[in-house]
């Protein structure tokens, strides 16, 4: 089925929150997004902390874009990651880039900006090229999980994303950390090295670092800031 309008897509996004149970299961949202949208029109975003998300997408919607921000700063272990799911799954990797490189943005607006003004610095490198891309896609699946932290705990299966215009899938949100990991040993899908050693939530290198037994997955993303988000999931 394919839809044009954004009544249309808001009609079908509220019709998945009343067919899909809160704690359906990944595949289930899968197959809903398949029946109702060509692949052309489906994109995945992908932060390549692992590759859960695109293989499964990619068993119902082979060939289907798979959206990766390549900021410029990234941990060499998450461009290793991009470059094997490119390798290994049925994807297409369209890497987005900001306007600006690292050293234009450092001439412009000072170097690591990212300490600076971190916001700005998500803004210019993340948030800016996601929305410019998403312009093209009805609908966008996230790796978004419940548990990750407290901005997260009602993150929906499938939802009308005003922010963008376009449907919005996590069907992943009821997953645990484990499940994450026990899906990819299970299934050879590409994890990247850092996940299982002391980052399970990876950003930019600067702006990351490991996170201790017991804290809050996501700590170590803008350790000592108070800032929690990118700005793509608010």
């Amino acid at each position: 089925m394919t839809t044009d309008t954004e009544n249309d897509l808001r009609t079908l996004a509220d019709r998945a929150e009343d067919r899909l149970d809160w704690e359906a299961n990944a595949e289930e949202v899968i197959r809903w997004v398949a029946e109702n949208f060509e692949t052309s029109d489906v994109a995945v975003a992908c932060s390549m902390a692992d590759a859960v998300l695109p293989a499964l997408v990619a068993k119902h919607l082979p060939g289907v874009d798979v959206l990766f921000l390549d900021t410029g700063y990234h941990f060499p272990e998450t461009m290793g990651t991009r470059d094997l799911v490119q390798e290994s799954l049925d994807v297409n990797i369209v890497d987005l880039k900001p306007e600006l490189t690292v050293e234009e943005q450092d001439r412009e607006y000072g170097k690591d900006l990212f300490a600076s003004d971190p916001a700005a610095c998500c803004r210019m490198r993340k948030v800016e090229p996601l929305n410019k891309a998403l312009a093209g896609y009805k609908l966008w699946f996230t790796g978004v999980r419940r548990e990750e932290a407290p901005t997260r705990t009602n993150t929906p299966l499938v939802t009308w994303d005003d922010s963008h215009g376009l449907v919005k899938a996590n069907p992943m949100a009821t997953w645990s950390f484990d499940d994450l990991v026990d899906y990819a040993n299970e299934n050879g899908v590409p994890v990247n090295m850092l996940l299982t050693n002391g980052y399970p939530s990876i950003g930019c290198q600067p702006c990351t670092r490991p996170v201790a037994e017991g804290e809050d997955p996501r700590a170590g993303r803008w350790a000592g800031l108070s800032k929690t988000e990118c700005g793509i999931h608010l």
